[in-house]
């Protein structure tokens, strides 16, 4: 078993991280920049070490990183999400230091986050994928062609893309024309790559991805999916766990489907395989190759520590299960409370949280790494929390999502909260029926009113008196 982990990541994903090294006896090391000083990472983990002054550098230099965890005398590191949990020279250089990177090998990651190259391992693992370019599209008149020869609308994408970045869609060729040069700029400037492909564009699909866990073994299995329809530009707000939209056959489906892309491209560890639904339509989108934002879903309605498997599995121990042995429960959703403002165009909202007050009951989990007093700086995610609800039934999660979102306080910055209650009350939610047009086809969920705490309300009054009396 490993003994000593450096955690290359901060927020909510590194107190998760430190939280499962605790419950296995491995010591936790934290890193981190000026403006994280105190954050709740840094004061939970075993150890914390400085990467610098600038914020986001120092998260994002491998070379630095594997050398403190070989100098702070670490056996591995775990990337979380985001950052460096998808570079694969970051996996590599741990290899060549002997540092366990927590995660699939280099090659695997490399191989995933090339888009075209995984959907040829894909088709040639019988894996459906959409239609599209056989490749990289080496100019706009081949991004043409294959758009005449596949139909529009169709989605223009950048290879190396992720996190809903580096994707347009074109409904016609002068859409085509206008947006390939400025994928090609955001490609550039965000991965590093100008290379493109091209996929037909299914219309207002269901999101859905299966959590899949693999061993050095070379066995793989399913836990089951989630949907991830309810999203804004690309950007998951509401995670669900299992999808209210899917007929038994097609989960067990969508669950082989998975366990046969892991299997294809010799995956290690914990990965997530996405989808695109539509009627009885299943189409390939991606891998991801790290633990998942909304892991905490599939947690709850499997009771399997997904976190704690990863670092199993890194240890070179089989996986902890069977697929028999794999079963769900009840229905969980994961609400992504971002300091943000959906009434100003999701504009971000960072800022010192006055107040914050985390609900509770039963079947309600909070991952956070805010407290009353922090300050959510500018520089990174605007998540502040992921609230997560767990019950036997989907109308009693819904109620017990918009109780726990009542709960709740978080004063100081605005969040999305008060915009997810307006979602839970919506008929076509509450139906279990949507897809990834629920969002921009509902902008009146954005008319709620923006009730004020009381305690607010008396501050507010307070300080103006006090304003007044010193004139």
């Amino acid at each position: 078993m490993l003994k000593k982990i450096l955690i290359a990541n901060r927020g909510e994903i590194a107190v998760r991280i430190v939280r499962a090294c605790a419950e296995m006896n491995i010591r936790s090391v934290a890193v981190y920049t000026e403006p994280d000083r105190h954050a709740l990472h840094v004061k939970r983990a075993d150890e914390a070490y400085s990467l610098g002054e600038d914020p986001l550098s120092g998260y994002l230099d491998p070379r630095r990183l594997v050398n403190l965890a070989v100098q702070a005398g670490c056996d591995a590191i775990h990337p979380g999400y985001g950052f460096l949990s998808e570079n694969s020279e970051f996996a590599s250089i741990c290899a060549e230091r002997g540092i366990t990177f927590i995660g699939p090998k280099a090659d695997v990651i490399a191989g995933m986050g090339d888009k075209t190259q995984a959907r040829a391992s894909m088709i040639a693992a019988g894996v459906p994928v959409t239609p599209g370019s056989d490749g990289n599209l080496s100019d706009l008149d081949e991004a043409l062609k294959v758009a005449g020869e596949i139909g529009y609308p169709v989605m223009l994408k950048a290879t190396s893309g992720g996190g809903g970045r580096g994707i347009r869609r074109c409904d016609s060729a002068d859409e085509l024309r206008a947006q390939y040069p400025r994928v090609i700029s955001e490609a550039t400037k965000a991965f590093g790559s100008a290379e493109v492909f091209l996929e037909k564009c299914i219309v207002d699909p269901r999101h859905i991805e299966v959590q899949v866990l693999a061993d050095s073994r070379g066995e793989a299995i399913h836990l089951y999916e989630r949907d991830c329809s309810i999203q804004r530009r690309n950007q998951k707000l509401i995670e669900i766990a299992p999808s209210p939209q899917l007929t038994p056959e097609q989960r067990n489906y969508v669950g082989e489907l998975a366990v046969r892309a892991a299997k294809a491209v010799g995956y290690e560890n914990a990965g997530t395989v996405e989808f695109l639904v539509t009627g009885h339509e299943v189409y390939f989108m991606e891998m991801n190759t790290r633990v998942q934002v909304e892991h905490t879903i599939t947690e709850q309605i499997t009771g399997v520590d997904i976190v704690r498997e990863q670092i199993r599995i890194a240890s070179g121990l089989p996986l902890s299960y069977r697929q028999e042995d794999i079963s769900y429960r009840g229905y969980a959703l994961q609400f992504r409370i971002n300091a943000e403002d959906p009434k100003n165009n999701f504009l971000p909202s960072f800022g010192r949280i006055t107040r914050y007050y985390a609900p509770g009951g039963p079947g309600v989990r909070t991952d956070t790494a805010i407290y009353t007093g922090y300050t959510i700086p500018p520089y990174f995610d605007s998540m502040c929390l992921k609230l997560v609800v767990w019950a036997l039934n989907w109308e009693d999660a819904l109620d017990r999502g918009a109780r726990a979102l009542s709960d709740m306080r978080l004063q100081g910055v605005k969040t999305t909260a008060a915009y997810y209650q307006e979602i839970l009350q919506n008929p076509d939610f509450r139906s279990g029926q949507f897809n990834t047009s629920f969002v921009p086809s509902h902008p009146e969920l954005l008319n709620y009113s923006e009730k004020r705490d009381p305690s607010e309300v008396a501050l507010a009054i307070a300080t103006a008196i006090a304003a007044y009396a010193g004139l």
